[in-house]
């Protein structure tokens, strides 16, 4: 006796699975995003330390980057590379540039690239 939709209830077993495979595969991304998120909330606090730094356009450019790349020790941040900072620094002027990327691959030939472009400037050009 062929039963009616109305008393048919509950998800077939391919539904199911694809609702676990979307739920897998966005844990996956998070779980490979989050880290370089919170690396670049690092570069952040690193950048506005510098910021706040008494008379920080009246400092030199070596004296800038020291700085950051020991708040970057510090704070353990990863995949900035000393070319990815640009610093422009003259009498009563200095600005700062950080901009990086990263590719992070998720499995097989897909990944994500995230960029990241931050910076200030301080003092009268």
């Amino acid at each position: 006796m062929p039963t009616s939709i109305k008393h048919q209830r509950g998800l077939t077993f391919i539904s199911i699975v694809f609702i676990l495979g979307l739920i897998a595969f966005f844990t996956l991304l998070v779980l490979k995003i989050a880290p370089i998120y919170i690396n670049h909330s690092r570069v952040m606090n690193a950048l506005k330390a510098v910021e706040a730094t008494t008379d920080i356009a009246s400092k030199s450019k070596a004296e800038i980057k020291s700085s950051l790349e020991k708040r970057f020790d510090l704070n353990y941040v990863e995949y900035v590379k000393p070319e990815d900072i640009k610093i422009v620094a003259q009498p009563g002027y200095v600005s700062v540039e950080i901009d990086y990327e990263r590719v992070e691959p998720i499995f097989g030939n897909l990944s994500v690239l995230v960029e990241f472009h931050e910076g200030f400037e301080a003092g009268n050009k």
